[in-house]
């Protein structure tokens, strides 16, 4: 009796912790704030206008850094004549966007090697242990102890093409990944090279307005010797001296943006801006015959070989693969599973076999009208796929006939560039010796010292716009590619994109 009493009495007890649960709920839920708070501050800024605040330890909580690769000993010693296959070999190592396009193709090829496992059957093993206890409200408890073992297995026979759908999908994307990865490669080594013309050109313009600064110190020098002799003004002197500090001007100005273009190029490169190296400057003579071909050769090379149109294509039979298998979603599968299992219970040779085996067939008799808009959405991104290609077939062909004809223009300047250097240089030499024999003016002498000035820049622009319009003409088409290792090694696993 007294029993059946604290029973009762617990049962009465039971809604008054219910209600002081409840009641503290609110509680807490009327003491939260929104937003919540994060590592001791703040989940967001207070105001729109106000900036968030960061935990003092968040450096310390996401320890991330970039993975870098050391470069080799060889490299690292010839860093005061690095040539521009080794600046590019540098940028690829280093490179951050050749690495994550490296593994964003390994992931595709990951994501398609699971998606061939729906090839094979599945199996699957389970063990259980089971504890079991009865107390009846009459009679005495009861305990049971069971443990056993299991192997299903499942395998899908037939799906209406879905399977292989799905398997051509993820080969699909794996192309397409590979395909941006060797555009990566090529983005990169186009950047590389453009600012390692840029840092010639600036190189090679220093250097020809050194040559005028010197040819300004000369004609200085000659007019004061000819206003000592009495065949010369003072405004003569004073003009041939404005003329000389102009050019040390103009040197000045060049050097400090030499130092500009070689931290642009070793930032392309991969390395710190100021790191203290040198580039092997590429030869006089230049190739300007080099390129033959017709332009109808370079579109179709570029439609054969870009990278990224072969992604394009790549990505449109992705899509149309996908529609392959939202389609076969809405058709009947057959599939087999199987099994065996095996129960023992507190008797170690008391046991029970059991086995089982079925050919199941499923129709999706109706979804709501889902699997019909998801057929329409995957035909819709198919199409768009397609868009797509054919916008980035026109997009090449515009790169490429751009290339081209920056690249002919470039080769008529370099000849012109070239006529025009020998007539200043040859003009400024008869009117120094006409100056310096006394018949000729020094106006005359300056204009050809000037003349001469802008044929170099000129002759220096043009060599390197010629070298930056072949480069673009390769990238366009597809062509530029790295050179191999001198060893021919290829690097494996996770040594490097």
């Amino acid at each position: 009796m007294t029993g059946e009493t604290g029973g009762r009495a617990a049962v009465r007890r039971l809604p008054r912790r219910a209600a002081l649960v409840a009641l503290a709920a609110l509680i807490g839920a009327g003491c939260a704030r929104f937003p919540p708070g994060v590592a001791g501050v703040p989940g967001a800024s207070p105001a729109p206008e106000t900036p968030w605040t960061p935990p003092r330890n968040l450096a310390a909580e996401s320890p991330l850094s970039a993975p870098n690769e050391p470069l080799p000993s060889d490299l690292l010693e010839r860093a005061r004549d690095w040539t521009l296959a080794d600046l590019v070999d540098i940028a690829l190592r280093t490179s951050s966007e050749t690495r994550a396009a490296w593994q964003d193709a390994r992931a595709a090829a990951a994501a398609h090697g699971s998606e061939e496992s729906s090839r094979w059957p599945r199996i699957d093993l389970g063990a259980d242990l089971r504890r079991e206890r009865t107390d009846p409200s009459e009679g005495e408890a009861a305990e049971t102890r069971t443990y056993g073992y299991s192997a299903d297995l499942g395998y899908l026979l037939f799906d209406f093409g879905g399977r292989g759908a799905s398997i051509e999908e993820t080969r699909q994307a794996l192309f397409a990944a590979d395909w941006m990865h060797n555009q990566a490669i090529q983005d990169v080594a186009f950047d590389v090279e453009r600012a390692y013309f840029g840092y010639v050109a600036a190189a090679a313009l220093l250097e020809a307005e050194l040559s005028t600064l010197e040819e300004a110190r000369v004609n200085r020098d000659a007019a004061e010797e000819r206003r000592s002799a009495g065949l010369a003004t003072i405004a003569d002197v004073l003009q041939a001296e404005t003329a000389f500090s102009e050019a040390r001007l103009a040197v000045d100005i060049l050097q400090g943006s030499l130092l500009a273009t070689r931290g642009a190029l070793a930032t392309a490169a991969g390395l710190p801006a100021d790191t203290d190296f040198d580039v092997e400057l590429p030869s006089e003579e230049l190739p300007v015959d080099r390129v033959s071909e017709s332009v109808e050769e370079y579109l179709d090379r570029a439609r054969a070989e870009r990278p990224e149109l072969a992604a394009a294509r790549a990505r449109a039979l992705e899509a149309r693969a996908r529609l392959g298998k939202v389609r076969a979603e809405g058709y009947p599968t057959l599939s087999l599973s199987g099994g065996a299992e095996r129960t023992h219970y507190d008797d170690p040779d008391v046991y029970d076999d059991s086995y089982r085996a079925a050919l199941l067939l499923r129709f999706p008799l109706f979804t709501g009208f889902a699997h019909r808009y998801d057929v329409y959405e995957a035909r819709a991104e198919a199409e768009a796929a397609l868009a797509r290609l054919a916008g980035a077939e026109r997009a090449v062909e515009l790169d490429v006939w751009i290339g081209y004809n920056d690249f002919k223009t470039a080769e008529r300047r370099v000849r012109t560039s070239e006529d025009l250097m020998r007539s200043a240089t040859e003009s400024h030499r008869v009117a120094q010796g006409r100056y310096k024999s006394g018949v000729g003016s020094v106006l005359d002498l300056l204009a050809a010292q000037s003349a001469l000035e802008n044929a170099r820049a000129e002759s220096v622009r043009a060599r390197s716009d010629w070298f930056v319009s072949l480069a673009r003409l390769a990238h366009a088409t597809g062509g530029l590619r790295p050179a191999k290792p001198a060893d021919g090694s290829a690097r494996e696993g996770e040594e490097g994109p």
